[in-house]
């Protein structure tokens, strides 16, 4: 089984030295680098094609917010987990709009960070349960905003809003392609159009914008 490459992201040099060694302790992983600032982790994930991203929230040059958009939108196959010690409710809605696919504390025992870490491998969504709650309510939120508030789009076929409900549940492209009874190279190209027309940039934030329109529901959301 091949190893899993992950790409520590964090200021604090004691923290990135620890985490390397409960990752390289671990059976299948390996380490495809640390970056001290948001900056050097948009170029070394661009560079060195890391599976999954641990990143930090406050860090100098870029936050992990930032470096978050900037890795999907460069690299989208790139799993980015947000590991912090903020619980603030906008940072973690935030960081998922970005398209985190997790967002867990630094308090976090190292055995559990390794299981969750190979979740987020497998396409699974990590949220902090302390967390969820937030990131529901600002959800709940955003689904039941006046229509007035929400700019126009242009009108999705009947198959792209098929594949964006299911974006939503929190499945992946094979699972989709499946379900629907499609090619996977035909739900990657309803995909690209879902994201042009809603002017999103990964699966995250469709996921969000189905849920801000009402074509999904919160019982949708994976």
């Amino acid at each position: 089984m091949s190893e899993i490459k992950v790409l520590i992201a964090d200021d604090h040099r004691l923290f990135r030295l620890g985490l390397r060694q409960a990752l390289e302790d671990a059976p299948g992983f390996t380490v495809a680098g640390e970056a001290e600032n948001g900056e050097a982790a948009v170029r070394m994930a661009a560079e060195r094609g890391p599976e999954v991203v641990l990143m930090d929230i406050n860090m100098p040059l870029m936050d992990g917010v930032a470096a978050t958009r900037r890795i999907m939108a460069d690299t989208p196959a790139c799993r980015v987990v947000i590991l912090t010690m903020y619980r603030n409710d906008r940072y973690v809605f935030e960081a998922v709009k970005a398209g985190a696919r997790g967002y867990l504390l630094k308090d976090i025992d190292e055995r559990d960070l390794v299981e969750k870490i190979r979740a987020v491998h497998r396409g699974e969504v990590m949220i902090n349960p302390a967390m969820a709650t937030l990131l529901l309510d600002e959800f709940r939120r955003l689904s039941i905003a006046p229509e007035a508030e929400r700019p126009p789009v242009e009108r999705l076929t009947e198959g792209e809003m098929k594949v964006l409900r299911l974006v939503a549940k929190g499945m992946e492209n094979r699972e989709i392609a499946r379900d629907l009874n499609l090619s996977q190279r035909t739900v990657t190209n309803r995909l690209s159009e879902i994201y042009q027309k809603l002017s999103v940039n990964n699966r995250t934030q469709a996921a969000l914008e189905a849920l801000r329109r009402g074509w999904a529901s919160l019982d949708d959301a994976g």
